[in-house]
């Protein structure tokens, strides 16, 4: 099926998830659920394969209801003191083929009332991958910096966590020393929710996805994933 965009009542039912998380709400509006947000999903995902190649081939759009490229609706409430069942979002990640998990390096697409944006890069990498893109950024300062230079990422914000002080092992005065001190090494800009309504939805965020293809290229070449 082609992807048309999200019917006008996909934002209303997650602004109404938000006033109902509850489990006996959800299981009674089930199948406005599966209407209104996880079919468009699907079919969105679907729409973005293609755009997706010509970016690298190695990003996959999995249009599958579990192990996709959709996110899971539920929420993890182990250690937190919130414990409503449902996101209120729909989250997307088309991550490298090699990943297998949030952690790898991936685009997103986060969809909420009042919020939504899309992100490119790594969230939260764990310590052999933080050190392996460091130590490319230090072997190849002029490149990264010609990257963190480049007019197609002006318009996207730096995201994620920095450390208070540089890592051990490298050098304080170095002069992408705040570039080697980030923990993400992520970028996102928000987008006008009323463009998840469109067909032209695939499209608009490709394009935006392909500006960040520099810098996707070099996190992949310095965690060793073919780009």
């Amino acid at each position: 099926m082609v992807f048309q965009g999200f019917g006008k009542d996909a934002l209303n039912f997650l602004n109404a998830l938000a006033g109902n998380n509850r489990k006996e709400w959800f299981n009674e509006y089930k199948s406005d659920y599966e209407d209104w947000i996880r079919t468009p999903a699907l079919q969105f995902i679907e729409s973005m394969q293609e755009p997706l190649q010509k970016i690298s081939p190695h990003f996959v759009a999995i249009a599958r209801k579990s192990g996709g490229s959709m996110m899971r609706p539920y929420r993890d409430t182990r250690f937190s003191n919130d414990k409503s069942p449902y996101k209120t979002n729909v989250g997307i990640q088309f991550r490298h083929e090699a990943g297998k998990d949030v952690h790898a390096p991936g685009f997103y697409v986060h969809i909420e009332p009042g919020g939504c944006f899309l992100g490119a890069g790594l969230w939260k990498p764990d310590s052999q991958a933080l050190l392996k893109i460091r130590t490319a950024i230090v072997e190849h300062e002029k490149e990264y910096a010609g990257i963190l230079k480049s007019s197609s990422l002006k318009s996207f914000n730096w995201e994620g966590d920095t450390l208070i002080r540089p890592p051990k092992g490298f050098n304080c005065d170095h002069s992408l020393i705040q570039e080697i001190k980030r923990k993400d090494f992520l970028v996102g800009k928000t987008f006008d929710e009323q463009i998840i309504f469109s067909s032209n939805m695939t499209t608009v965020l490709a394009k935006e996805f392909a500006k960040t293809k520099d810098l996707m290229r070099f996190l992949c070449l310095a965690l060793e994933l073919p780009f």
